[in-house]
């Protein structure tokens, strides 16, 4: 799509149409989940209403259809991804699930008393504590790459810390609090210039940035469908065929096997050695159909869209008074974190939902960066391509609500 009709794709979804206590709704938490088109309902009610069966196992019409569907929207993952293989793409619940799956299959075997797992200061508790276990479990220490009071990071500092003793790399592209986007491609090639493999949290940037595996050459790419208008309890791990061919099984059930006796099991092949028991078929089909949206507008349209958007709510943010965002890199998307003198980020969250108006208020799941920081949580303004200026200026609108109340 060339030229997008931006209000025609706002009323592609039907939830922004409400009002929330008499105020139309101005959503501004997309970085916890984003908001869903009528494509996406209506593939999976049309699923659920046509084609419901279990996949893979059944040789009658509805089954050999929901198998049909469900392997289509592997396809379209490989195709978003640009990944070399349809092998390559694993269906899981979310990104916390193929962070978690990477952790015990891959690192975990992998691992001594002597290993390092190096990951960011930035990162989600989901690209923390599976990384904490798998220490635990194996006596491995977890490095930890500083970052600057803008929310980046140094280069020079990070190549120090890649030792002998790195095992992984285990970043977020894009971070879920600071809207900081990583230097990612030159921290995968030198990273790689040690043997280093590199696993990417991509939750965050998959909705904002177009994502090519091959080009990037990351070892692992994570992500979640709700966060790219999808359903929620799917999403993807993708990983380099020769590295997922050489990891054992994360979980053991139906569907990942080939064989079974009690004496001895034999294994599926990818990508199905690491999909255990029924999927999420209907998740499934409904990312491929919010695939299907995103690249029907655009991602080059998405951030000539959304880019303009985050620089008018930063200048407008920045006008009020007793106001400092928290996270200010130069390469950063969609994401404005901030705390007010006046109030509390829990109590400005709620006097912004009675206008309407919705935001995060939290440690937004990364309590050591809030500690980085020293402050005990932020408000967050996330933004979505079918955000409008309008929303925006709903949102200061209310803030100086919050200043009247709380000066």
């Amino acid at each position: 799509m060339n030229d997008v009709d931006w209000h025609a794709v706002r009323n592609d979804f039907p939830l922004l149409k409400q009002q929330v206590y008499g105020k139309p709704l101005a959503y501004l938490d997309n970085a916890a989940t984003s908001q869903k088109p009528n494509a996406v309902i209506e593939t999976v009610e049309q699923y659920y209403r046509q084609d419901n069966a279990n996949v893979h196992r059944g040789v009658y019409a509805l089954s050999e259809r929901a198998t049909e569907r469900y392997e289509a929207s592997r396809n379209k993952v490989q195709s978003f991804l640009h990944a070399a293989h349809r092998e390559e793409i694993i269906f899981v619940r979310g990104t916390t699930e193929a962070i978690n799956l990477v952790a015990q299959s891959y690192a975990r075997p992998r691992l001594t008393h002597d290993s390092e797992i190096l990951i960011s200061a930035m990162e989600h508790h989901s690209n923390i504590v599976p990384w904490q276990i798998a220490c635990q479990q194996t006596g491995a220490k977890l490095t930890i790459i500083p970052i600057s009071d803008s929310g980046e990071i140094d280069l020079d500092d990070y190549k120090q810390r890649l030792t002998k003793r790195t095992q992984l790399v285990a970043i977020t592209h894009m971070s879920n609090a600071l809207g900081t986007i990583l230097p990612v491609q030159e921290m995968i090639a030198m990273a790689h210039a040690q043997n280093i493999p590199v696993l990417l949290d991509g939750a965050q940037a998959v909705p904002h940035i177009g994502i090519n595996v091959q080009t990037l050459d990351c070892d692992f790419y994570a992500f979640s469908g709700h966060k790219i208008y999808g359903p929620t309890g799917i999403g993807v791990l993708y990983g380099k065929q020769t590295i997922l061919d050489a990891m054992p099984p994360y979980q053991g059930g139906g569907d990942m096997i080939s064989q079974v006796s009690f004496e001895n099991t034999l294994y599926n092949t990818l990508p199905y050695k690491f999909e255990a028991g029924t999927p999420n078929i209907a998740g499934a089909v409904g990312l491929g159909a919010a695939l299907d949206y995103v690249e029907y507008i655009g991602l080059d349209n998405i951030v000539r869209h959304e880019q303009p958007l985050l620089e008018y709510a930063t200048q407008e943010l920045l006008t009020i008074k007793g106001l400092r965002i928290i996270g200010t890199a130069k390469h950063k998307a969609s994401i404005i974190s901030f705390v007010l003198d006046a109030a509390h980020p829990h109590d400005i969250s709620s006097i912004l939902d009675r206008e309407g108006v919705a935001i995060r208020a939290g440690h937004h799941c990364a309590m050591p960066l809030m500690e980085r920081f020293r402050i005990p949580a932020t408000a967050r303004v996330s933004l979505a391509f079918y955000n409008t200026k309008q929303d925006i200026d709903r949102l200061i609108k209310a803030i100086k609500e919050v200043l009247i109340l709380f000066g």
